[in-house]
């Protein structure tokens, strides 16, 4: 290999990470889809509940779901993301030897792509992928704001954790790219707060009235009634999370705690790998033009922030969250350039040694995991 690879190894390091990719898909295809195909037989048959909204969608097509439609719908929406945010970056960096780097620490992180295909089937790549299109739409107009309302209602109903998890950064998008861009006014402003409680309301509906109102035996010969193969009742054990209160999650969560939190120093290790990606955003962030954008987006920051570390609280999926906050961090950031600039920010550099070796670990770690890191 010629020395200048070693020096500045950006294109080895991507197409490595292609192929860390693949083989997180085959030993995908090796595990059972527990909490992923249940999701595919739950409906609104029994009236509203939580977390129905993708199996009754998928009851409009079929009858009886089999095991594959997990890693088939799974692999389109991870294919639809990485091409959105594909686009994404070419709009707003573009492809060149200079902005690699930046690709590689986002696109290439444990965080982002690479664990979207080790939780395959999970609800958290739809609120990425839904946050993607209002990054790459026109947002000058009030359909964006109404287009916004509409991805937070559908990710609501797929999964009311989504008010913590990727609301909040939709919410900053449409005040990044539209508020901040056109202004506020009477109009604009009564329609951004109409939006918000609507999706405040739909989320308590969810969380305090959206429990199955039958029997757990009943539900669960439902979804044996929805199965390609009734005879796997393996992948039937997570029923009880459509019977289980608020409580007694936090309870569950709390105490898997003092295990879990060993998993803490990995995350912080694994935050502090993207070192060179969050300088290059702190300073994207000084460079705005107006003291007051950069004061939002880091209030914003904070809250998305806040957001994570209430789910922390409230659900045990440790790594999940830690992930998913990583990626919302990388959505913000391309909102961030969007917003009119004092000075033109220096890209992470290509040919630093120590950026290199962060680059280059990142790229080794296939993922982050679900729970515990790894």
């Amino acid at each position: 290999m010629p020395a200048n690879s070693w020096q500045n190894p950006w294109r080895l390091l991507l197409a490595i990470n292609a192929a860390v990719i693949v083989g997180v898909f085959i030993h995908k295809l090796l595990l059972p889809p527990y909490v992923p195909y249940i999701h595919l037989l739950v409906d609104y048959h029994f009236g509203f509940i939580k977390r129905a909204l993708i199996g009754a969608i998928v009851a409009l097509v079929t009858d009886k779901v089999p095991v594959w439609l997990v890693f088939a719908l799974g692999g389109v929406t991870w294919l639809v993301t990485s091409a959105l945010f594909s686009r994404l970056f070419q709009k707003t960096f573009g492809f060149t030897a200079r902005t690699l780097p930046l690709f590689v620490f986002m696109a290439g992180s444990p965080f982002f792509l690479k664990n979207f295909m080790h939780t395959l089937g999970h609800f958290d790549i739809y609120g990425c992928a839904l946050a993607l299109v209002l990054l790459l739409m026109p947002a000058r107009s009030l359909l964006f704001v109404a287009t916004a309302a509409l991805f937070a209602v559908i990710l609501v109903l797929i999964h009311h954790i989504h008010l913590l998890m990727y609301v909040p950064t939709i919410f900053t998008i449409v005040v990044v790219r539209h508020y901040l861009a056109c202004g506020l006014d009477r109009s604009n402003v009564a329609f951004g707060i109409v939006a918000l409680l609507i999706v405040s309301a739909l989320f308590f509906a969810a969380q305090f009235w959206g429990t199955m109102p039958i029997p757990e035996a009943d539900f669960v010969a439902h979804l044996k009634s929805r199965m390609a193969d009734p005879s796997r009742n393996d992948l039937l054990q997570f029923a009880y999370i459509w019977y289980q209160p608020l409580a007694k999650e936090i309870s569950d969560t709390w105490g898997r705690l003092p295990h879990n939190i060993l998993g803490v120093p990995v995350f912080a290790l694994l935050i502090w790998l993207h070192t060179p990606l969050w300088r290059y955003f702190a300073k994207l962030i000084g460079a705005l033009a107006s003291e007051m954008h950069r004061r939002l987006v880091i209030a914003a920051l904070a809250g998305v922030s806040l957001g994570y570390l209430v789910m922390f609280a409230m659900v045990f999926d440790y790594s999940r969250w830690i992930s998913n906050w990583a990626v919302c961090m990388f959505l913000i950031l391309h909102a961030v350039k969007m917003l009119p600039a004092a000075r033109e920010t220096e890209l992470i550099p290509a040919e630093d040694r120590n950026t290199n070796i962060f680059g280059l670990v990142l790229t080794l770690i296939p993922r982050v995991g679900i729970i515990r890191p790894f």
